[in-house]
């Protein structure tokens, strides 16, 4: 995990390997960025502490992890404390209690350091407008956008636009292109070599290390393009229909690629064990890919029980091709996005294109998840 330095004289706290050299009596370390904001202290000018990943640690009980997620989620983009306190069974003052102690924040505080650490790397990345920038993030207002990013960084958003190093905006032609950090080592060519022997054809392409795929966004249809970026990040380029809420996009694309946690705890624990330790030892960055969501990857497991490798994927690619959104033009094989739920519920079972019980099967979940 990433734990950052906080100096109680200077009132600014530091990612792990910043040149400054405080005395160790003034330090503090916190675990999350944004207790040590709810602690008084700002992010340094120099190691830009809101351009690393951040994770929360895996000592946090259960009801804070699934809290953690639900917000990462958007829960808070459109509710309050007590509106996610009630999803998961507690009261809002016990919530922000459990998050005191284990995190030192409450979720609200959790919430605003992550929209406004994302929003701070558009200012830097990107040419969007202030405005964009704000609702891009999740921020319901232009106030509060602004009150945050003061609150977070001491200045307002146009004056950190303005700091911007030369390096910083990433062009291009086309799309909004955005870096997605994570915590080194990461193993690119391993990972994309697993997206690539599962990718759904019409939905997925990986072409010369890059990964593609097409996504809807209420209905509206857009497209993601992964690859390389640097030591510490990959680079994420989005056509999308809209920049509402392109922080969960962005949260979503990180989980598909395997860095949306800090590898370091895991890859300790496993390293100890006699088969698993070698292969960590000669793989240090390999990670665990996600999907880009739970329905798509549950159809995929479906249909993986009875048919393998390139038949699932063909299975998947027919699925798309007869109920998926069509979307021309993209190149690279993308035709279609992924069928939802509510597409494949009113299909009938020898309408799939799959043998009757696979059929059957992938019915009853679509109904099952439109009904939950």
């Amino acid at each position: 995990m990433t734990t950052y330095s906080a100096v109680r004289t200077t009132g600014i706290y530091c990612r792990p390997g910043c040149g400054a050299k405080p005395l160790a009596e003034n330090i503090r370390t916190f675990e999350l960025a944004a207790a040590a904001e709810a602690a008084g202290y700002r992010a340094c000018l120099r190691c830009r502490p809101y351009r690393v990943a951040g994770t929360v640690g895996d000592d946090a009980p259960e009801l804070v992890c699934r809290a953690v997620q639900l917000i990462i989620s958007s829960v808070l983009d459109d509710a309050n404390e007590a509106a996610l306190g009630a999803r998961l069974g507690v009261s809002a003052r016990h919530l922000r209690r459990m998050f005191n102690d284990h995190l030192g924040v409450t979720p609200d505080q959790f919430a605003r350091s992550r929209r406004a650490h994302f929003a701070r790397r558009l200012l830097d990345d990107s040419d969007l407008s202030i405005a964009e920038v704000a609702f891009a993030s999740g921020f319901g207002s232009l106030r509060q956008f602004n009150r945050a990013m003061q609150e977070v960084f001491r200045s307002t958003p146009r004056e950190l636009r303005e700091r911007r190093r030369r390096g910083d905006r990433l062009t291009a032609d086309g799309g909004l292109v955005l870096r997605m950090p994570f915590t080194a080592p990461y193993d690119w060519d391993a990972t994309i070599d697993f997206l690539a022997e599962r990718a759904i054809p019409g939905v997925e392409s990986v072409e010369s290390g890059m990964y593609r795929r097409t996504i809807a966004l209420d209905g509206a249809p857009g497209m993601l393009e992964i690859g390389p970026g640097g030591t510490d990040h990959l680079q994420l380029r989005a056509h999308l229909p809209y920049w509402e809420g392109v922080i969960h996009v962005v949260e979503r694309a990180a989980r598909l690629a395997g860095i949306d946690s800090d590898p370091i705890l895991a890859l300790g624990q496993l390293a100890a064990d006699a088969a698993l330790g070698p292969l960590i030892t000669s793989r240090p960055g390999v990670r665990v890919p996600g999907a880009w969501g739970p329905f798509e990857v549950a159809v995929h497991a479906v249909i993986s029980q009875e048919l393998c490798g390139p038949d699932a994927r063909s299975g998947l690619g027919r699925l798309a091709r007869s109920y998926g959104t069509p979307i021309a033009g993209l190149g690279h094989g993308l035709t279609h996005a992924f069928p939802s739920a509510e597409t494949l519920a009113n299909v009938l079972a020898n309408g799939y294109g799959l043998p009757d019980r696979l059929g059957k099967a992938v019915g009853a979940l679509a109904r099952a998840v439109v009904a939950r």
